[in-house]
């Protein structure tokens, strides 16, 4: 026994060793910082993209999007509703200390927790009980069609190490609330946070004690946000970087054409859109006092016939944009061509609505933008001043970097504003239940900023939740998408196309959810 535990010890070291001779450092630039590196705060897209390199969750995706066992090594359907999760043993976190069933347990308490907005991973989820140290309940309050798609992004935290230090409980983002959490990560995954300079530097290093396998070469992960356009190319043509994830529209015509360089095309499952206040009695930031115009749904189909998707495409986006009538893109389940036809700009019919709806003149608002989020996001709410402003609106811009905009934004401190949604799981129940459900104090409407109630379109929802019947629940989805298009609730603009540009030597797996897998990638 003796002998063997050498010669494992020694495969090991060889293991590492040959490893070490391959290791690479993926330098990676984006326009966009993470908000913190507490998984259970924000449901935002960087966020997630990089926090998935040091938290798992019980299922993952593979490359091309299904689901695989994680943290969970198998699963069953003890009836329809309640799951057993078998869990994987002799993972450790990256403090060392053992993965077991409290963790999840503790993870799922946390989660659900109302200052948060990541509650829609466990949607449905009634609780989460241990049978054993390796084995976990879920009991549903029904049946769950995309049950796994969701548990992807339910992110596993330490329990002992969460009330070690003080973490038991999801930061207040919109307080601007600091935790220990929110500045630092101990998860199980493939990378270790080194260090966070926000606004500056995201380190991770490659954790030797993964219990899977890192499929590239990279051991080291620079991460810089770079908000300047103009910078970031720059960085990217000098070497500076590897990688970039979010190229602007106006270079990426050189940039193909670069023998340094290579561009790597998809379409991000993500749609860009304007959101309105339709609960305030008095619409905040406007020249109307006592009411609120978007309210009324001439005033929102006024805005949306006098957007003009196709000069936004061709000017603004250099052709990089699929315009929008619905609000979830190619790619996502429920999408289809027909319920996505744009209908044609109507100026003249967008004054008239104007004028029927009692602002013949029409009327000063608010549009808050972030500025460095989304691909041209402030050129493009730019745009929408000078098109609004055809039809007598008058619109006040406020762009500022995201972390500030989001933060405003979910405090109801807003007209109007852009948002991005990407589809995590790939299926419009995700984007219909986070932006178009009544919101609470849960899941359900996390991100209806606008805060419109539709009682018919809540009960459609709430029903394509727990229907197990494909057919049935692809008539929910396809109905509850032509409402929410028919009665204006969003301004939809378009659905974005995403290419990213790297280095030569720099191999990577495009995510049409945006978010690049650092143990896929290779730097020779």
């Amino acid at each position: 026994m003796k002998i063997s535990r050498l010669l494992a010890a020694a495969v090991a070291a060889l293991s590492v060793a040959a490893f070490s001779a391959q290791a690479a450092t993926l330098k990676w630039a984006a326009q966009n910082d993470i908000l913190t590196l507490d998984p259970h705060s924000q449901n935002h897209s960087t966020t997630h993209s990089l926090l998935q390199h040091a938290y798992e969750g019980l299922v993952r995706y593979t490359k091309d999007f299904q689901v695989e066992p994680c943290l969970a090594t198998s699963w069953q359907q003890v009836s329809p509703t309640q799951w057993r999760f078998t869990l994987r043993k002799g993972v450790k976190f990256h403090d060392g200390s053992p993965f077991t069933a409290d963790d999840v347990v503790f993870s799922y308490g946390r989660i659900i927790q109302p200052q948060g907005t990541n509650q829609i991973y466990v949607t449905g989820v009634k609780e989460v009980k241990k049978v054993d140290d390796y084995t976990v309940d879920m009991i549903l309050s029904g049946p769950n069609p995309v049950l796994l798609r969701l548990l992807v992004d339910f992110r596993i935290m330490s329990k002992a190490w969460s009330v070690k230090n003080k973490s038991e409980n999801i930061q207040d983002y919109k307080a601007r609330e600091e935790t220990y959490a929110s500045r630092n990560a101990n998860g199980t995954g493939p990378y270790i946070v080194k260090l966070w300079e926000p606004d500056k530097r995201l380190v991770l290093a490659a954790n030797p004690a993964w219990w899977d396998k890192i499929q590239g070469n990279v051991t080291d992960v620079i991460y810089t946000p770079i908000k300047a356009d103009a910078t970031r190319v720059a960085a990217l043509l000098a070497g500076d970087v590897d990688l970039v994830t979010d190229l602007p529209t106006q270079d990426v015509t050189r940039l193909r054409g670069d023998q340094k360089l290579k561009v790597l095309d998809g379409v991000e499952v993500r749609t860009i859109f304007i959101g309105m206040d339709q609960f305030s009695p008095e619409l905040l930031y406007s020249n109307i006092k006592g009411k609120n115009p978007f309210k009324d749904i001439r005033v929102r189909k006024a805005l949306n016939i006098s957007v003009d998707r196709d000069a936004i495409k061709r000017v603004t986006m250099r052709g990089l944009s699929i315009p929008a009538a619905i609000m979830v893109a190619p790619g996502v389940h429920g999408h289809t061509a027909e319920l996505d036809k744009v209908t044609p700009v109507d100026v003249e019919g967008a004054k008239k609505l104007l004028a029927e709806a009692g602002y013949p003149n029409g009327f000063e608002f608010g549009l808050d933008c972030p500025n460095n989020r989304y691909v041209n996001d402030e050129e493009i709410c730019q745009a929408l001043v000078g098109m609004w402003g055809r039809v007598g609106l008058k619109v006040k811009l406020n762009a500022q970097p995201m972390a500030s905009f989001i933060a405003k934004v979910q405090n109801f401190d807003h007209s109007a504003y852009m948002l991005g949604w990407g589809v995590a799981t790939f299926d419009a129940h995700y984007t219909l239940q986070s932006l178009v459900h009544t919101k609470t104090k849960g899941a359900d409407g996390s991100f209806n900023l606008g805060r419109f109630s539709d009682a018919k379109l809540d009960a459609l929802i709430d029903g394509a939740a727990v229907e197990m019947d494909v057919k049935k629940r692809d008539a929910m989805l396809k109905e509850g998408l032509t409402m929410t298009r028919d009665n204006y609730y969003y301004v939809p603009l378009h659905h974005q196309l995403r290419p990213w540009a790297m280095k030569k030597n720099v191999t990577t797996i495009y995510k049409s959810d945006d978010r690049q897998e650092s143990r896929y990638a290779r730097v020779e």
